[in-house]
């Protein structure tokens, strides 16, 4: 994340079906249930939902299929309409927007990439990354230009003249994200793009969306119903249950602190020394010594069980990647934490 100001805003976002959703917006208890509304004939697919977006941040959204974490996404991107609530843009009511502005947005700073790849099989890969440009009324030399930069962006050098039924899934989803990034997006919406790919590639890709987003910094919401994906993608996990974000934080303090009993069962099994970083267990830095050799904040408590045994410190410092203290790592927590975390369960 580069800095705390919200790309996306949404306060109390709702999206209801049923015959009459506006008229019975206007009655709904907020704090309702999925089965209270549903007994009233309306399926409340995202419920009162209020999130932030940082600029730079990826966004993990996740759930059970049902879950709703789909309908939130095409909400933030204004596919379908919300019911209630307010959502910002870059400080813009998306709802407010007509339908010239919302082109524009879409054109200029939203990529979208789905789990169907939906290339044109009629056009070469060359040709399917230049379309949205194209759309856009680009000159044809710009477009192909663009669109030859992000082939060498996503590594399909060699590939431009391909059809896409002479690809393998990881090269079509490849021409996938490059098409979406050909528009030099802001925000980035992905719903579940490699789950369809076989785990070797599905590996492959989430390496190359890592170095792209290290590269680009875009502001990115994804979706995945993978727990693993989540860990190795996310600044933050939101994960959803019936409509609602159960809990939106960092994957250490959501395992650390699950806030409702949903999320403590989504998190049983999960082994928790592989998911808790030094940084998330450490304490902030009080008047004792602390001196002597530090530790990685981003080395998980797994990562570290050799040292952690072998210490006999009370409190082991902790520094970031850029070697700064940042807390102190209490051994014994640690340890209980690493023992207990094959159950499932930290002391």
């Amino acid at each position: 994340m580069t800095n705390n100001t919200p790309v996306i805003s949404c306060k109390n976002i709702w999206k209801l079906y049923g015959a009459n959703p506006e008229s019975y917006m206007k009655t709904v208890n907020p704090n309702a249930s999925f089965e209270e509304i549903r007994a009233d004939g309306y399926i409340s697919a995202v419920r009162n939902v209020s999130l932030e977006i940082q600029k730079g941040e990826m966004l993990v959204i996740m759930g059970l299929s049902g879950s709703g974490k789909s309908t939130l996404v095409r909400c933030l991107s204004r596919l379908v309409d919300i019911t209630g609530g307010e959502i910002l843009v870059e400080g813009e009511n998306l709802s407010e927007m007509n339908e010239k502005e919302l082109i524009e947005l879409r054109r200029n700073k939203m990529g979208m990439v789905f789990q169907n790849f939906a290339l044109l099989p009629h056009r070469t890969v060359l040709d399917n990354i230049a379309f949205p440009l194209e759309m856009r009324g680009q000159d044809r030399h710009e477009c192909r230009e663009r669109a030859m930069e992000v082939i060498k962006l996503v590594d399909l050098q060699g590939r431009e003249d391909y059809f896409p039924r002479e690809l393998s899934g990881g090269q079509q989803q490849r021409v996938g994200i490059a098409r979406s990034l050909a528009i030099e997006p802001d925000i980035w919406f992905l719903d579940e793009p490699f789950s369809a790919l076989d785990p070797l590639i599905r590996r492959e890709m989430q390496d190359e969306f890592l170095r792209l987003q290290e590269m680009l910094g875009k502001t990115i919401v994804f979706i995945t119903h993978d727990f693993d994906e989540a860990l190795r993608l996310a600044d933050r996990i939101a994960i959803m249950k019936d409509g609602v974000v159960e809990q939106c934080d960092t994957a250490d303090k959501i395992v650390l602190n699950p806030a409702t009993d949903y999320i403590k069962k989504f998190i049983e099994d999960i082994e928790k020394s592989r998911i808790v970083h030094a940084r998330g267990l450490a304490d902030p830095i009080a008047d004792e010594d602390v001196s002597g050799e530090a530790i990685d904040g981003n080395a998980t408590i797994l990562e570290l069980s050799r040292q952690l045994v072998e210490d006999e410190r009370t409190n082991i410092p902790v520094v970031s990647g850029k070697g700064k203290l940042i807390g102190v790592l209490n051994r014994k927590k640690a340890l209980d934490l690493l023992f207990g975390s094959h159950n499932g369960a930290s002391k």
